[in-house]
């Protein structure tokens, strides 16, 4: 990361992913660097490995594209753009190998990804994997998931997620993922860093499995010791409560602001 685009704050990382304890194998995908200062989570979707395809081809998309261009650095705005940019270029990748390889039809996945700068976070998302934020005790989920019960929600046919779910709506009916066509519209946000700060990036086998509450007291409880302990915990309450998916996150910390930058 360049001089003039170094976070304003000392940063933290943490990362997972756990294969759970009924799924055969592991859909999920995670790529953290905190040199460059990116986060990507990715659920991938289809039979026969194909989701572990997409997640993990999607991913790697993301990160190269981080990697190869350094301009997401410098402003948010611009590193907004940046990100979506960055996820329709991998929808591009995964819907084209799912036209070209049969085995691979109809695969796809979600993902959620972040890049941090001097003193904000950008960040975009496709699909169900989520992003939070903890500030002073409080858990606020950054992204709005693309699933069929969060748009009956949205539009005022239940009051709450919880009434649509005793109707029978299923938590699991994507509205959108990378590889269903050509186009994916990518939602996207900014957040500003402060000191104390934890962003999760994660997937619905963690949320599926661990209620919000849940999840704010284990970070809360994470504050003065490292990350990865708080990493492991989540995994960890996840499979004692089923463990029915894949569990994959990342976590970043804001720590005390640095002496050298003014």
């Amino acid at each position: 990361m360049s001089s003039d685009a170094a976070p304003s704050y000392s940063l933290e990382y943490a990362w997972r992913t756990d294969r759970g304890r009924v799924r055969a194998g592991n859909e999920d995908a995670v790529v953290v660097d905190p040199a460059l200062g990116f986060l990507i989570v990715a659920d991938g979707i289809g039979g026969a490995q194909a989701g572990e395809v997409a997640s993990v081809l999607a991913a790697d998309v993301i990160a190269e594209r981080f990697r190869r261009d350094a301009a997401y650095q410098l402003h948010p705005d611009t590193a907004k753009t940046f990100v979506e940019t960055a996820i329709e270029e991998a929808n591009i990748s995964v819907w084209r190998l799912s036209q070209i390889q049969p085995d691979l039809s109809g695969m796809g996945t979600t993902v959620v990804a972040g890049a941090v700068g001097l003193d904000w976070l950008a960040f975009a998302y496709v699909g169900d994997s989520r992003l939070y934020r903890l500030r002073e005790g409080r858990l606020e989920q950054l992204s709005r998931d693309h699933s069929f019960i969060q748009e009956v929600v949205d539009q005022g046919f239940f009051s709450s997620r919880e009434d649509a779910r005793r109707y029978g709506i299923g938590e699991n009916i994507l509205t959108r993922a990378l590889g269903s066509s050509a186009k994916v519209r990518v939602s996207s946000g900014l957040s500003d860093l402060a000191c104390g700060d934890i962003f999760l990036f994660c997937t619905d086998g963690l949320t599926g499995m661990v209620p919000e509450d849940w999840l704010c007291k284990v970070l809360v409880a994470s504050v003065g010791n490292d990350l990865d302990p708080a990493a492991e915990a989540l995994v960890r309450l996840a499979n004692e409560r089923g463990g029915t998916d894949n569990i994959t996150l990342a976590l970043l910390r804001v720590g005390e602001r640095l002496r050298h930058v003014g």
